[in-house]
């Protein structure tokens, strides 16, 4: 996620480095052109790429709406999963117990919060297509580790555990059946946010609608020079550049935003909120090796 601070400008244009690039060097063709050679016939109304740009400029807007929704969900859906993290933990510490078997109670309780410290870092780094397993080892026993080799996404084996742990609980009598519901309503409620997440990631942005949007964005660009030329003379190619990547800049904050679990800045910072969830279910336990929160990396944090 982009911070609010220290963003650099080479960060911001060289997104569009290669496009500005390619407007310069076409603007530039279109002024020698015209100063040179004289052919002043080749200049169009200003009302043709100023009604165009004004469609386009719609359609960017729309566009790039789309693209905040989905960045914006991502968020949220991770802000629940902070709180059912929490929740969570809060009830296996205080609903689970058996006064005749502390130990195996306590260690029971551990065990439990740890895997589910192991299930936000599994599902952060499973979005990003990232091999989960070096994050999510530090948590788990070597047994539970065998358990999610059987399994293409780890986060799902995670949660088949946490399932059978309660269901285990609940046959030794350290919950009874209204607290395993309870608990379990928090878990359902993981499993949704786990499922909306890789809605989100498996829901690729319709490729037609941003085609033709690009298209359009190219065409107008070719027919800008012909209105301005008249208009500004040399000053033609800068006012072309800057109209340009203005247009360029809100296109590629739409395509940036639209992925949200890509492994890029713009991203929903899945790893930091599972560091802090970490944090917290650690101080939980009163556990005393809890890890500093993710510093961020100059000007953005994942």
């Amino acid at each position: 996620m982009l911070l609010k601070k220290n963003i650099p400008i080479g960060y911001v244009f060289g997104k569009i480095k290669y496009e500005i690039l390619f407007v310069t060097i076409y603007g530039l063709t279109i002024e020698v052109i015209y100063q040179n050679f004289h052919i002043t016939n080749i200049s169009i109304p200003m009302t043709v790429p100023t009604v165009l740009g004004t469609i386009i400029s719609l359609l960017l807007a729309f566009r790039s709406n789309q693209a905040y929704d989905r960045w914006w969900e991502a968020r949220i859906i991770w802000g629940a999963i902070v709180n059912d993290s929490r929740t969570l933990a809060r009830q296996v510490l205080f609903l689970i117990d058996d006064p005749y078997q502390p130990e195996n109670i306590e260690a029971f309780k551990h065990r439990f919060i740890k895997r589910q410290i192991a299930w936000c870092y599994a599902l952060g780094n499973g979005l990003r297509k990232d091999d989960p397993m070096p994050s999510v080892q530090n948590f788990i026993s070597k047994e539970e580790a065998d358990y999610l080799s059987g399994y293409d996404n780890k986060h799902v084996g995670l949660m088949q555990l946490h399932a059978r742990d309660l269901n285990n609980a609940l046959k030794q009598g350290w919950v009874n059946p209204y607290q395993q519901i309870q608990i379990d309503g928090t878990i359902t409620r993981l499993c949704d946010a786990m499922g909306k997440c890789e809605r989100i990631k498996n829901t690729v942005f319709p490729a037609t609608y941003s085609l033709y949007i690009h298209i359009a964005l190219h065409f107008f660009i070719i027919l800008l020079p012909f209105g301005l030329v008249d208009l500004f003379g040399f000053l033609m190619v800068p006012v072309l550049i800057v109209l340009t990547a203005c247009f360029f800049l809100i296109e590629k904050m739409a395509i940036h935003l639209q992925d949200p679990f890509e492994n890029k800045p713009t991203d929903t910072p899945v790893l930091s909120i599972s560091r802090n969830i970490e944090r917290d279910l650690k101080q939980m336990m009163h556990d005393k090796h809890v890890p500093l929160a993710y510093a961020p990396e100059k000007f953005y944090i994942l």
